[in-house]
């Protein structure tokens, strides 16, 4: 996990090359009540683009909270990579085969 400071830097970093960092802004409120600081400032957040990225991540989140909750990634029963592999995408069959009906009616 980083620290605030690493952050800011990894961020600063990533601005200086011309490329912009499509994380979620940590604003929330303490247990205290103080503000967190985010390192995400206006320059990231007041374009369209990073609306769009953050409802993306939360779709692909979806996915993986589905696996792990109702599917059998928590805990995975298979040794090797082939059969890890094939378990994830037998899970990620069963949620497509879930969101079929929900895909239809829209």
């Amino acid at each position: 996990m980083l620290q605030p400071r690493q952050a800011v830097a990894i961020f600063a970093a990533l601005r200086a090359i011309n490329v912009t960092p499509h994380v979620a802004q940590n604003d929330s409120i303490t247990a205290t009540g103080k503000c967190r600081r985010s390192a995400i400032d206006g320059r990231t957040t007041r374009h369209q683009g990073y609306g769009i990225s953050q409802s993306c991540r939360a779709m692909t989140e979806c996915i993986f909270g589905w696996g792990k909750q109702h599917g059998t990634m928590r805990k995975t029963k298979h040794r090797g990579i082939a059969r890890v592999a094939a378990d994830f995408l037998l899970n990620l069959i069963a949620y497509n085969l879930i969101r079929i009906p929900k895909l239809l009616a829209a």
